[in-house]
Parts: structure tokens; sequence; C-alpha cells
């Protein structure tokens, strides 16, 4: 769900040429990129150093991100 993801969140997501495989890139969220509160193949996002997938777990929070990371689930909280 869209409102477990914020910015400053940490989480694995999958990108495009690793839906096959389910590699997971784990990275900091900059930025939401899913507009609507949720999608079947999960909520896509934009890391901070620019990745770009879908949102496969929800690991917590990055400590000193700068962002406060408020609404990120517990760690290793499945979408």
């Amino acid at each position: 769900m869209r409102s477990s993801i914020q910015p400053g969140c940490v989480v694995d997501v999958i990108k495009k040429e690793d839906q096959r495989a389910g590699k997971k890139t784990r990275g900091v969220v900059k930025e939401i990129l899913t507009k609507s509160a949720t999608h079947p193949h999960g909520i896509k996002v934009r890391l901070k150093d620019g990745t770009v997938g879908r949102v496969a777990v929800v690991i917590g929070r990055m400590p000193d991100s700068g962002e406060n990371g408020e609404g990120c689930n517990s760690p290793d909280f499945p979408l």
C-alpha cells in the first residue's frame, strides 16, 4: 500500500529488468511515482540513487537520512 511508503524509507525494489529473476535492490525512497493507493505489481518508487522499481518489501527507516521516514512500516513488512 502506498500509505506504507514515505520518502526516507529503506525498501527492497524489483527493477523492470529484474522481474523475471526476482532480484531485489535495496535503497532509500526519494520519490513515490505511483499515484494510486495500491497497484497489483507494487508501488513504483525512485530511490535516492536514481533506481526506479516496484516495492517488494519495506525494511524501515534510514537513520540520519535527512528524511523523517514517518509512515515506514516495521522491519521486513512485505507488500
